[in-house]
């Protein structure tokens, strides 16, 4: 093992790569070798307090990372070689900008004095990354390494979360410098806004105290801010409904008095349909997606809003509000909560609960308790609940999978669902999944994917064996692309264009991973799978054979409104 490097101490740029890594408390590195980044790897092997996941494709590093971020709050770590390892990158840094996921990657790139020679494995990794990242370097001497290291990991970090992109030159992994690490960094130009402006709190506190029909909607900052208590605290002491985005999930019980559902496209009836009856909306680190408000004109029509984020460019950029304020919503929170008055909205509530129950004739009922025909979605969701109590970490892929987990897991856990949200991309969850297990490793994580996205990733089950990373993973087999063949039912005549999959033996690919397997198509099979799977100890995998067109509903249509959202 080598020493650790001391202050004026000489090392080549690798070794104070690794050194660095160390410091930012780095433990967990994802990646995979090439020749640009060979000297680290080389490095690599004198600091065994770094683990390094061997995955099996670049990008499935990114996801891995993002996964291991989610859950731990600490930024993932991937290391890749130059050209083709950086651009494979490219979709996880796009999907952790998107979702506010810290991840430090870094790349090998060709000698500095090859750079803009169209080199062997040279691809211009600032250029291509530029639009996907918090921000980017390029390192060409060794004397740069600790300081760039240093800087992305506080960006990576703090403000709203994202990716930060390192390249480094293979000169400057090989050079010779003394070492020197700061222990606190001051960048001009960035000093993130965490207290919220006080006249603005008062403001937003009056307007909630006045409201009839307050409604909270919970977004991913409740969750990196690790705001939970002070959003059950606001929500509790004026009685205020909450409801969550996509990635607020888990920021409150499911079964607390005052959750009434998810929003969105597949979100519940009724904190869709309120949303257009409310007074006053308390938007709380959530950015107004689009498949959160559908047609902005008719978007909160009644209501006066007040947005707090901790970045000012997601304030009024979609929908204006009434009182804007740029914080840290904990902070925010921390502010705001001593200023409301205790209140009790029973007869709005009732509102909700008038909603939920057409919702649950029209479409939970058949959807999650199913006595005949072919195995639902919903069902095997709700006996995954039911068996880990709403205990367990889910890390769902894209599609109706994804909109089936987010519906009906019983998410009693924060930080317990983990899922490709803005970019929506295929193949998340695997690779997620087992970084989610890795740093979190005495929870129990799922893994939710359907046929089609398990197939893009399916690589990384050779990770997972290598690892022997105790992770469990359920595909739900429908034999289509489900969320394409949806709308190509519902808008486009029910003309299916190339959605239908011939797949391969899953339990066959499976074992021949090393990873035990079982298929289910009987109803009374569900359950006792589950529970052979969890008494396993290493990954299992479970293909659910489930109905073949199946539909998520509620589904608010494209460009309409929140409250045009529809049952069938």
């Amino acid at each position: 093992m080598k020493k650790r490097l001391k202050e004026g101490q000489k090392a080549t740029g690798a070794e104070i790569v690794c050194e660095a890594l160390l410091r930012e408390g780095t433990d967990i590195i994802f990646g995979y070798p090439g020749g640009a980044i060979m000297p680290v790897y080389d490095a690599l092997l004198k600091y065994p307090q770094l683990h390094h996941i061997l995955v099996r494709h670049e990008q499935g590093a990114a996801h891995a990372a993002e996964g291991f971020a989610r859950v731990t709050g600490k930024p993932g770590v991937c290391l890749v070689t130059s050209g083709p390892g950086a651009t494979n990158l490219v979709t996880g840094l796009a999907d952790a900008m998107m979702d506010s996921v810290p991840i430090v990657c870094i790349s090998g790139q060709v000698i500095s004095s090859l750079i803009g020679n169209d080199a062997f494995q040279e691809t211009d990794v600032v250029g291509v990354t530029a639009m996907v990242t918090k921000h980017n370097y390029l390192v060409i001497k060794p004397e740069e390494i600790a300081e760039t290291i240093k800087e992305a990991f506080h960006l990576a970090r703090t403000g709203r979360p994202g990716p930060v992109m390192i390249d480094i030159a293979k000169d400057a992994q090989q050079g010779i410098t003394s070492f020197s690490y700061s222990k606190e960094i001051t960048l001009p130009g960035y000093r993130p806004t965490i207290t919220g402006n006080p006249k603005q709190v008062k403001r937003a506190a009056e307007i909630i105290n006045k409201s009839l029909k307050p409604f909270i909607l919970a977004g991913h900052g409740i969750l990196i801010s690790h705001a939970e208590k002070e959003l059950a605290a606001l929500a509790e002491k004026s009685h205020i409904p909450v409801a969550t985005t996509l990635h607020g999930i888990s920021s409150i019980p499911r079964d607390h008095r005052c959750y009434v559902g998810m929003l969105g496209m597949h979100g519940n009836l009724s904190p869709n349909k309120c949303t257009n009856e409310a007074d006053v909306i308390i938007a709380l680190g959530m950015r107004f997606d689009d498949r959160v408000t559908g047609k902005i004109s008719g978007y909160a029509r009644r209501a006066k809003v007040i947005h707090i984020d901790i970045d000012p460019a997601e304030l009024n950029k979609n929908v204006p509000a009434e009182v804007p304020i740029v914080g840290d919503v904990k902070h925010v929170l921390q502010q705001l909560n001593p200023l409301i008055s205790k209140a009790d909205h029973k007869d709005w509530f009732v509102r909700f609960k008038e909603y939920d129950k057409l919702e649950f004739e029209k479409v939970i009922k058949n959807e999650v308790y199913p006595k005949t025909g072919q195995i639902k979605m919903g069902e095997v969701i709700r006996r995954l609940s039911e068996e880990t109590k709403g205990q367990a970490i889910v890390v769902a892929d894209v599609g109706q999978n994804q909109m089936f987990a987010a519906r009906y897991y019983d998410f009693k856990v924060a930080d317990s669902f983990i899922t490709s949200g803005g970019l929506g991309t295929m193949g998340f969850a695997l690779p997620a999944g087992a970084g989610a297990k890795i740093g979190r490793p005495n929870q129990e994580v799922w893994v939710i994917t359907g046929d089609g996205g398990f197939q893009m990733k399916i690589q990384e089950m050779a990770t997972i064996f290598q690892e022997n990373i105790n992770l469990k993973i359920a595909i739900l087999n429908n034999n289509y692309l489900g969320m394409v063949r949806q709308w190509q039912h519902l808008f486009f005549d029910k003309k299916y264009s190339e959605v239908f999959l011939r797949n391969p033996n899953f339990i066959k690919l499976s074992e021949g991973f090393g990873i035990p397997a079982e298929k289910v198509d009987k109803r009374n099979n569900i359950l006792p799978a589950i529970k052979r799977a969890r008494k396993h100890k290493g990954p299992y995998l479970i293909e659910f054979v489930v109905e073949t067109e199946a539909n998520v509903f509620p589904m608010m249509p494209a460009g309409a409104a929140v409250d045009e959202i529809r049952l069938e």
